[in-house]
């Protein structure tokens, strides 16, 4: 084989592993990649059924209940509301009223279970995603007023 064949072999084999290397790289990214969604979101069928994602708005007043380990309370966008089943120890700033972002999947009886809880640091924060949303919501329902 000529030397040029070789270094063609060569750059043929480079670039079959890198193609290799970033097909599996793009499926590990997409694997682990987690939506966000609202209640409202969730409450049209929007979340996916079978898949992680992640939920958010401020827990409703009132609806904290604990089961042992076992916590349940709803997460509103002022619009609709989901009701979250979550067994753990829930972060200590974790409170009714506040923002909070739970990660999990929604089961086959339609109820959310979280396999992760986040509390907001400051009850004037919120996410982007969930500010905007609540914010939706809240002019939906001022456009429904007479």
């Amino acid at each position: 084989m000529k030397p040029r064949h070789k270094r063609m072999v060569l750059i043929l084999a480079a670039l079959a592993v890198l193609g290799v290397a970033a097909m599996l790289v793009l499926n590990a990214f997409r694997s682990n990649l987690v939506f966000f969604y609202t209640p409202t979101q969730i409450a049209n069928g929007e979340a996916p059924h079978n898949k992680p994602f992640r939920i958010g708005g401020l827990v409703k007043t009132g609806t904290l209940h604990r089961d042992g380990v076992t916590a349940y309370f709803t997460v509103t966008d002022t619009s609709k509301d989901t009701i979250v089943k979550y067994t753990g120890i829930l972060p200590d700033l974790f409170r009714e009223g506040r923002g909070v972002v739970a990660e999990g999947r929604i089961g086959d009886d339609g109820q959310f279970t979280a396999s992760e809880v986040l509390a907001k640091h400051d009850e004037n924060y919120m996410p982007p995603e969930a500010k905007s949303a609540v914010d939706q919501a809240q002019q939906a329902m001022k456009t429904l007023k007479p």
